[in-house]
């Protein structure tokens, strides 16, 4: 059997995808900056191809926009599309407190405590690619335990989204999301209280909507 194998076209396609989605994010890549394909190829050491299967996927999810034969540039962060994004997204996130809380273990309750000490200590440090991080794998919990791959996915989407605009807001001195509530989502779910643990996660998503509001 031999060890080395071809990379996927796939993965190849995927990881061009995450490294472009990233560094948009992160603003590395700023808003209204024009990309070009051979310029992204040869900086993450990959053919184009892969590279314009990912703008197309990143265009189809509002962080690119694109013009025929003229230019493909990172989008505005638009607080009506954050708006948007976070309500869908924020749904997604009740539907899977809702069917996930029955079926934690307490190994996943454990999972989400360590990820909330994580948060806040990247908080306090001004850490905002921890916290972020930190605050997804607390979240992500209770999407993989719901088993719901259609909320998975629509999460997966639309976050990217928000987490321009909380990045933005953080690195100005901003509050990024709240321990707090976190802790009262983790005891929700330890207690096995659904609707409470519903409740939380619909006012840390409302919680969004002030950052929107400041643009």
């Amino acid at each position: 059997m031999e060890i080395i194998q071809p990379v996927p076209r796939t993965l190849l396609r995927d990881q061009a995808y995450a490294s472009i989605r990233d560094a948009i994010v992160a603003g590395e890549i700023e808003p209204g900056a024009v990309v070009r394909d051979a310029d992204l190829a040869e900086r993450l050491g990959l053919s184009r191809a892969p590279v314009r299967e990912a703008f197309a996927r990143l265009v189809d999810e509002g962080l690119l926009e694109s013009k025929p034969q003229s230019y493909t540039r990172v989008t505005a962060v638009v607080a009506s599309d954050v708006r948007d994004a976070a309500a869908v997204v924020g749904a997604m996130h009740e539907l899977a407190v809702r069917v996930a809380v029955p079926r934690l273990s307490g190994a996943d309750v454990n999972a989400m405590r360590s990820a909330n000490a994580r948060f806040a200590h990247a908080v306090r440090s001004g850490d905002v690619d921890a916290a972020l991080r930190a605050d997804d794998e607390l979240h992500d919990v209770l999407v993989r335990v719901s088993g719901n791959r259609a909320a998975a996915s629509t999460v997966a989407r639309y976050t990217p989204l928000i987490r321009r605009l909380e990045r933005r807001r953080f690195g100005e001195g901003g509050n990024c999301r709240s321990a707090g509530l976190h802790e009262r989502l983790i005891e929700a779910c330890a207690d096995g209280d659904v609707d409470g643990a519903v409740r939380v996660t619909a006012e840390i998503w409302r919680g969004l909507e002030g950052l929107v509001d400041l643009d």
